[in-house]
Order: C-alpha cells, then sequence, then structure tokens
C-alpha cells in the first residue's frame, strides 16, 4: 500500500478510537490564533474602506495558507532528517488533526442526548457550538433538522475533502486546505464586520470544496445503499435540490441526506438577531425525531469508510494499469 494511502487509513483508524483532541496546541487552533491576530491588526491599522478590508483580507488569507502548507512540510522534513519512521508517525498524526469525524459524532451526538432527555436548554446550547445560527429560541424540531444539516455540510469540509487534498497532494496540502477552511469558517460571513475581508477566503473555500463536496454527495448515497436507507429518494431530492444554497457546496451533501430522511432542511434562519432568508432543502415527509440525528451519523461514517475505500481501489488502479 502507497505511503500516503497508509497515513490517510492510520488517521482515520486513530481518529475513530481517539477523537480530535481539544488543547491550545492543536494545529487548527494555532491556525485560528493567526487569523485572530491578522483580523485584530485589520480593526486597529487598517482605513475603513471596502477595497482595502478586501486586499488585507486577500494577505491574510494567503499567509495563513502559506504558512500552514509550508510549516507543515519543514515540519516533516525536519522529522525525517531525525528518523523516516518518526516522520511518518508524524504525518499520520497531522493527518489525524485536520478530519474530524468522531469529533462531528461527538457533538451532534450531545445535542441528541439533550433532546432525548427533554432538556431543551442544554439541546440549544450543544447546538451553538457546531451552528451558526441563532439557537436560543428554536424547539425540538429545529435543533433536529439543524443538527442533521450540519453533519451533512461538515461530513465534505470535515472528512472528505481533508483526505482528499492529503491523497492528491500530501499532508502539507491536507493542512493548506484546512487553513481555508478554517479562514472562511472565521471571516467568510456577508455582515458588517467580514463582508469584505472575508470575501476572497470564502469564494477560495468554493472553489476548493467544488470537487470533494460532490464526491461526498456520492459516498453518502452509496452509504445510504449499504445501509439501505431510503437509496432511490436521496438521489432524486439529490438531483433536484442539490443546488438549493446560496453557496455551490453545502446543498450536495444536505440534500442527500434531507432525501434518506424524509426532512425539510434549510430555510430562513436568524444569525445574529437577523432574519437571512435561504431556499429549502428537501421534503416534509417524515417529522424530526432524535433518531435522525443518529441515522445520519450512521450514514456519515459509513461514507467515510467507503471514502477511505475508494482511495485505496483508486491507488490499487494506479498500480495495476502503472499510472
Amino acid at each position: 500500500m502507497d505511503h500516503i494511502v497508509q497515513i490517510i487509513v492510520l488517521a482515520v483508524v486513530l481518529d475513530s478510537f481517539v477523537g480530535d483532541p481539544q488543547n491550545p496546541f492543536h494545529p487548527v487552533r494555532i491556525m485560528g490564533y493567526g487569523i485572530l491576530w491578522g483580523v485584530r491588526l485589520h480593526q486597529n491599522f487598517c482605513i475603513r474602506l471596502s477595497v482595502v478590508s478586501f486586499l488585507w483580507g486577500v494577505l491574510l488569507t494567503v499567509t495563513v495558507v502559506l504558512t500552514a502548507y509550508f510549516a507543515t512540510k519543514y515540519f516533516i522534513v525536519l522529522l525525517n532528517e531525525i528518523q523516516a519512521w518518526f516522520a511518518f508517525a508524524g504525518e499520520v498524526i497531522l493527518c489525524y488533526f485536520i478530519i474530524s469525524p468522531k469529533a462531528l459524532r461527538t457533538e451532534s451526538m450531545k445535542v441528541y442526548r439533550a433532546v432525548q432527555s427533554d432538556d431543551l436548554i442544554n439541546a440549544r446550547k450543544n447546538l451553538s457550538r457546531i451552528v451558526g445560527r441563532d439557537t436560543q429560541h428554536l424547539e425540538y424540531p429545529a435543533i433536529i433538522k439543524a443538527t442533521v444539516e450540519t453533519v451533512a455540510e461538515n461530513f465534505s469540509d470535515g472528512v472528505i475533502a481533508p483526505l482528499f487534498f492529503v491523497y492528491i497532494g500530501g499532508v502539507p496540502l491536507g493542512a493548506a486546505y484546512k487553513a481555508i477552511n478554517t479562514l472562511d469558517s472565521m471571516i467568510g460571513y456577508r455582515n458588517k464586520h467580514y463582508e469584505y475581508l472575508g470575501k476572497f477566503a470564502a469564494r477560495l473555500d468554493d472553489i476548493v470544496n467544488f470537487i470533494p463536496a460532490r464526491i461526498s454527495a456520492f459516498l453518502l448515497i452509496a452509504a445510504i445503499f449499504v445501509t439501505r436507507n431510503n437509496t432511490k429518494r436521496a438521489f432524486y431530492i439529490y438531483r433536484r435540490d442539490r443546488h438549493q444554497h446560496k453557496s455551490p457546496n453545502s446543498a450536495q451533501t444536505e440534500s442527500v441526506c434531507a432525501g434518506a430522511l424524509g426532512l425539510c432542511l434549510g430555510g430562513n434562519h436568524y444569525y445574529n438577531g437577523k432574519l437571512v432568508s435561504k431556499p429549502v432543502i428537501g421534503d416534509d415527509l417524515i417529522p424530526p425525531s432524535p433518531l435522525h440525528i443518529i441515522i445520519v451519523n450512521r450514514l456519515m461514517y459509513f461514507a467515510t469508510i467507503l471514502g477511505v475505500v475508494l482511495i485505496i481501489v483508486i491507488e490499487l488502479g494506479r498500480r495495476y494499469f502503472h499510472v
């Protein structure tokens, strides 16, 4: 098995057993500190002009992404000079840091347990940790739908996209992707603070996620088939609603899950007290149930396994045909 495929397999296994460690030295947190520092510099020293904010956002994005790439690359080179197996272990750990299937399941299951316990306050609180919308007035059906949405959407951003870039360009490229995704999640908003500052990062995130989002959608459809859920309905809603989002990528996976579960996702929500209008995805065929959170997590894990199997098959095919 190829070196990079071994790294991917071991990273996914490690994440499945250990989960994402929460500490101040996590690489993604370090990226976040750098982004916050850049945002504060902009707030303190830049002239409040849209063109200045946009150019600062370009500079911030390029700096963070290149730093993530080259810092990761030279860290691996340094480890390799010590010992080859040490560098291999370092690559596995770094790859494990930039994927998050277990963290996604853990956080969404906190919402599930709160809903099951009829604890509306904690259900809203736990949901607020994984979504950007206002949660303080949401009732149980909206909480369940929001949880399903975030698992479906983040399956691409948090699992398949990082693995895709690690496979095609090694762990440094995976780290660069994670930097882009982190920039988008922190400053890629259409509001008075980030409209121009985060525009470049948001568009770059759309571009780099274009292929992984579509791969993720078909992996979910395959997972739905394997788990004997409603594959026909999932594919129908995918074809109908996969563009029903302001992002060119988010509805790809959300539409698959909406179809499989018989839920209507998306729609209007409040963000920082402001109502934001969004298209709906899927049809309201079944009342939202806590069980839907379990099912979407099961689909996410099956699709993750299928993604890893797909990488192995592609690599075996490359070797067989000497590509």
